[in-house]
């Protein structure tokens, strides 16, 4: 939790971009797994801890914008929460910690929202994504759980996207933190790369990496040696020689604040021939997009430009042929990287999707693309400073991909597909790091970059 301060001027420059009215947060409830009492573990929601800091379940707030106050909403703990949990901070008290002096029982939520009804005032809530929220919402305001989605608010929307994008100092060391933490994990992947060890293995070394500093992984981890699928989440294989593990995982910090990197390393710590080709196309394509990345640029700018270097870099091989800008931009490469350059983090490892990509990655200026691969860009809107994001290009060679593609003849002036044959059983390759947009370009998260080039990764496999 930051100091008071930092919430109160968060919330008072909310109000500021949001007309009238007030302002509805619901935090999140409890998530049984199997049985009431045996949940999921807790993640608070993410809007809520920027305005309301608080990571507990059974909380909401309210932000009126006419009256210029807060409402703090909970419920003080009784003697039989005390048996189980020991003695908890007042309600009082935890709002006092954010900078909420007006507190009510959760049971005048009801109460304060009809009021507002009734007056004529507009509610303004964001887009539910659990259904216990859906169904509350139903509950306050009077719409169908189905149907309120439907009804969240535009231009509350548009001011939290407005304000969470572009982080703050304090947010910065938060997520240089969890970034120190995806070295760790990764480092470790790299050590731990040989044959003949489970995938599973691996991945539960690197959970329990991001657990002993009290936090956990920032989603469900990716290693496999199957890296053709994209997000592979199956740990059920023994690495063999001649393969690759593609890492990609990060942790989030107790702040919830996250890491998120990939790495693709050869099992048992030596890239062989086309290994080493492919690796260096991916790692040229992550340095085209450092190399561009800072303010004034948009993202589409920057992964078009990537896509140019992965297809000069396939045509050297052989892997495709014809003119590269022409290639690019008829959407041939996107055989290769069917995904989009990356994404903006933060308090979610996907910064505020559960407000919708089209209002968090584009802006009036900049829409997305129906076009296959490009389609796939979370990020595509002018870069501004204080920005994160997350730099992801990756080489895939999907056999039902390509063999769609084949019998369909699409871009058969592009791909040479008799080449692509032969790496049908190759996988794939993805380098991702996390960067802040600076002043005059872009930096590194975390202290320490993880190893990436051919000889950094082959000389910690091998230490």
């Amino acid at each position: 939790m930051f100091e008071s301060s930092t919430y109160e001027k968060r919330r008072q420059a909310l109000r500021n971009k949001v007309q009238s009215g007030i302002i509805l947060l619901l935090g999140n409830n409890e998530a049984p797994a199997n049985y009431p009492d045996n949940c999921y573990k807790y993640r608070q929601d993410s809007s809520f801890l920027y305005f309301f800091g608080q990571s507990h379940p059974g909380y909401a707030g309210i932000l009126d914008i006419e009256a210029g106050e807060d409402i703090f909403f909970g419920n003080d703990v009784d003697i039989d929460d005390i048996i189980w949990m020991g003695p908890q901070p007042s309600i009082k008290d935890l709002a006092a910690q954010v900078g909420v002096q007006k507190t009510l029982p959760l049971a005048q939520l009801k109460e304060v929202v009809g009021k507002a009804i009734a007056q004529g005032r507009k509610v303004h809530f964001l887009p539910p994504y659990r259904y216990d929220n859906m169904m509350w919402l139903e509950e306050l305001v009077g719409i169908k759980a189905t149907m309120v989605k439907k009804y969240a608010s535009l231009e509350l929307i548009k001011a939290v996207v407005d304000l969470r994008s572009v982080k703050e100092a304090c947010e910065i060391i938060e997520l240089d933190l969890a970034c120190n933490i995806g070295y760790e994990m990764h480092t470790a992947a790299m050590r731990l790369c040989k044959p003949g060890v489970s995938e599973q293995y691996i991945a539960g070394v690197l959970e329990g990496i991001a657990a002993s500093y009290g936090s956990k992984t920032s989603f469900a981890t990716i290693l496999t040696q199957h890296g053709e699928t994209l997000h592979n989440h199956d740990h059920s294989h023994t690495l063999e020689v001649g393969r690759m593990m593609l890492t990609d995982c990060g942790a989030e910090r107790i702040s919830n604040y996250c890491s998120d990197h990939t790495r693709t390393v050869p099992v048992g710590g030596k890239f062989e021939g086309r290994q080493k080709d492919i690796y260096n196309i991916v790692l040229a394509c992550h340095g085209k997009a450092l190399e561009l990345t800072r303010p004034g640029i948009t993202y589409k700018e920057v992964h078009l430009e990537v896509c140019k270097v992965l297809a000069q870099g396939l045509k050297d091989l052989g892997l495709m042929r014809g003119n590269v800008e022409e290639a690019v931009a008829a959407g041939a490469h996107a055989l290769f990287l069917p995904h989009g350059l990356g994404h903006m983090m933060g308090l979610d490892v996907h910064d505020m999707e559960d407000l919708g990509q089209i209002y968090v990655g584009y802006d009036d200026e900049i829409r997305p693309s129906t076009q296959f691969g490009l389609a796939s860009l979370r990020m595509g809107r002018r870069l501004q400073e204080g920005f994160v994001m997350t730099d992801e290009p990756g080489c895939y060679f999907i056999p039902a991909l390509i063999d769609k593609w084949r019998a369909e003849g699409m871009h058969m002036d592009f791909i040479n597909y008799d080449a692509v044959e032969s790496f049908k059983d190759f996988g794939g390759i993805r380098l991702e790091d996390d960067i802040l947009i600076t002043p005059d370009g872009s930096r590194f998260l975390g202290e320490k970059r993880i190893p990436i080039t051919v000889e950094e990764v082959e000389d910690i496999m091998n230490e």
